[in-house]
């Protein structure tokens, strides 16, 4: 099996549609959407261009996906939850209210691959490239796979770390690695780390159109490569710290 995990979309459509012409991806037999879809200015539609792709698809939950679901009360992150929720409509809303924590698949020569957002038990917690490997353990738990596939912090990394292998499948929809580039994972015997260029001024103007209230804070400076990984990296060990 060749599995294409795209994660952290954020609602990118010029970025999803990039990946999914990457004849990389075309090949591939499964496609694992590993959360984090549906928040962001193009929710309804990246759902339905990955839902077209009928049973060689997987969905799984993450932390944005079920705040648009769950709809947080306050703050601009709740603005963006109900902005989202209202444009998703009450029967997509209710696909990702059905959408699991975590996902296994058997892939040849690497075992057993379990594939979650954040980590088995939680879509919040911060794992990165550099966080200790005892903290890894502890968030991870007993888990019975051979290789962990997550996102949420959209840098790409592939370590050993607790008996197994955490890979990073990265951000398609919101990198923080210095370009644009959607970058997301390839599983086929081996683990790819790859990205898909596409034009992202021309991307940028189309996510500006329909007015998703965190579209500033959230595309621009990542769009125009201006927060790289390094960065990315040590802001997040300071919130796992935190």
């Amino acid at each position: 099996m060749k599995v294409a995990a795209l994660y952290d979309v954020h609602g990118n459509l010029p970025a999803l549609e990039a990946v999914l012409a990457d004849p990389r991806c075309l090949a591939a037999d499964a496609v694992v959407c590993g959360g984090d879809l549906v928040l962001g200015p193009y929710p309804a539609e990246c759902l339905d261009v990955l839902e077209s792709l009928g049973a060689r698809v997987h969905f799984i939950t993450g932390n944005c996906d079920r705040e648009a679901v769950e709809l947080p009360q306050d703050g601009e992150l709740g603005a963006a939850a109900r902005w989202s929720h209202d444009r998703l409509g009450a029967e997509r809303v209710s696909h990702v209210a059905g959408w699991p924590l975590t996902l296994d698949l058997d892939v040849a020569a690497l075992g057993r691959v379990l594939f979650c957002h954040a980590t088995p038990s939680s879509d919040m917690p911060i794992l990165t490239r550099i966080t200790p490997e005892e903290d890894v353990a502890r968030e991870l738990g007993d888990v019975a796979a051979d290789v962990v596939v997550c996102g949420h912090t959209h840098v790409q990394y592939d370590r050993a770390a607790a008996g197994l292998r955490l890979v990073n499948a990265g951000s398609v929809g919101m990198p923080y690695e210095g370009s644009a580039d959607a970058r997301w994972a390839l599983l086929d015997g081996t683990v790819q780390l790859v990205s898909t260029p596409y034009d992202a001024e021309a991307a940028l103007a189309t996510l500006a159109e329909p007015g998703f209230p965190l579209f500033d804070r959230w595309f621009v400076d990542a769009l125009r490569g201006e927060v790289g990984a390094e960065e990315a990296t040590e802001s997040f060990e300071r919130r796992r710290d935190a």
